[in-house]
């Protein structure tokens, strides 16, 4: 069990920006990616995290949608006639 304390440092701004670009794109806590490059950096193995496989599902997207950003894809919906089969109602 790894047990966590609080500190202060003071680190080099150009460096603070690194660490959190890189948890930015990592999309990871800042204190995660601090503590893995100092583990590396101390010769240590950073830990291995698990593989999360998630459930991929068919969302059924007309093939002319294909490569639309969501704002398109929202815009074109919106501009369709609403479908009774899919529960939609139709404005009146």
């Amino acid at each position: 069990m790894m047990h966590f304390m609080r500190t202060t440092l003071n680190i080099n701004d150009a460096l603070l920006r690194e660490l959190k670009h890189r948890a930015r794109e990592e999309r990871r806590p800042l204190t995660k990616v601090v503590n893995e490059v100092l583990q590396r950096g101390l010769g240590h193995a950073p830990q291995k995290r698990p593989v999360v496989k998630l459930p991929v599902f068919d969302l059924k997207i007309k093939d002319a949608y294909r490569g639309m950003s969501l704002n398109q894809l929202y815009d074109q919906l919106e501009a369709e006639p609403n479908d009774p089969a899919l529960g939609a109602v139709a404005e009146e």
